[in-house]
């Protein structure tokens, strides 16, 4: 399994109530996506960040999503570019309710 942190990095324009509607309204988006085992949209107001971190089944999932393009959309609509930061998965706990 690959991780993939995208980390966007505000000044003073960071909105918090502005990513909280982007998670809100991209979620569904997320959902049913080859590839992908989950998603968290994070928000850390005292950095002034948002971090969306992706759990993939496999590398080759995770670096066909994030391409040039994808990257640029997502600059788009969060108003900054993101970092990327890929990361390997040594384990993962899941307590999923019935």
């Amino acid at each position: 399994m690959i991780g993939v942190f995208v980390t966007f990095r505000y000044g003073d324009d960071f909105n918090e109530q502005s990513l909280w509607t982007i998670a809100e309204t991209a979620r569904a988006k997320f959902e049913g996506v080859p590839g992908l085992r989950s998603k968290a949209f994070t928000l850390n107001s005292s950095k002034r960040e948002a971090t969306n971190f992706y759990v993939w089944e496999s590398e080759d999932a995770a670096k066909a999503f994030f391409t040039e393009a994808l990257i640029d959309r997502v600059t788009g609509l969060y108003g900054v570019r993101p970092g990327v930061e890929f990361v390997q998965i040594a384990a993962l706990v899941e307590n999923v309710r019935a």
